[in-house]
């Protein structure tokens, strides 16, 4: 039941809540171990995901990639590898980045392997996961291929759970205002 009702999640920012704290003074390391700010990617959506290579939701690393192609203009997709539900990410940075761009000609950004709940939860899932810095939301990612849409001003918008495909109405709403 546990599994069923996480995967459905789908939450948006109906309120239009501010954030507290910017997500642009955040920063985070690439899977080629270059240290990136948050603020480069500011004046388009930006899309996170916590990814895996080994869960049933892969294939969305596909949608990922077919969404990025699309919107490239205006969206930028961050995939954070973690190995935090069911060891479904055991591989190494390097394993990952081959894995992506092998079996699906990933061209969005993908970050270094990280913690995305718990006590050494990154500070880009703690921004998203607490309402006292993202304005509203308190859920972090209950499993791998959850989705955090944040617009072109550095706001929460939306969460989804890994069900909701990345080209979804939902999203594609969102990425059209």
């Amino acid at each position: 039941m546990f599994l069923i009702s996480c995967v459905k999640v789908n939450k948006k920012n109906i309120n239009n809540k501010k954030p507290i704290t910017s997500f642009y003074e955040l920063e985070a390391i690439s899977i080629d171990g270059d240290k990136i700010k948050m603020s480069d990617f500011k004046g388009k959506n930006i899309l996170i995901v916590n990814v895996a290579s080994k869960c049933g939701y892969t294939p969305q690393y596909k949608s990922l990639q077919e969404l990025y192609e699309t919107y490239k203009d205006e969206l930028y997709i961050l995939a954070f590898p973690s190995n935090q539900f069911l060891g479904q990410e055991p591989g190494s940075n390097n394993q990952i980045k081959s894995f992506c761009e092998v079996n699906f000609g990933v061209k969005f950004d993908i970050f270094e392997k990280i913690s995305v709940k718990g006590k050494n939860i990154h500070p880009i899932y703690r921004w998203l996961s607490k309402a006292d810095l993202n304005g509203w939301n308190n859920q972090g990612p209950k499993w791998n291929f959850s989705k955090y849409l944040i617009d072109k001003n550095g706001n929460l918008v939306g969460l989804w759970g890994p069900k909701i495909e990345p080209q979804s109405k939902e999203i594609l709403d969102l990425l059209k205002n």
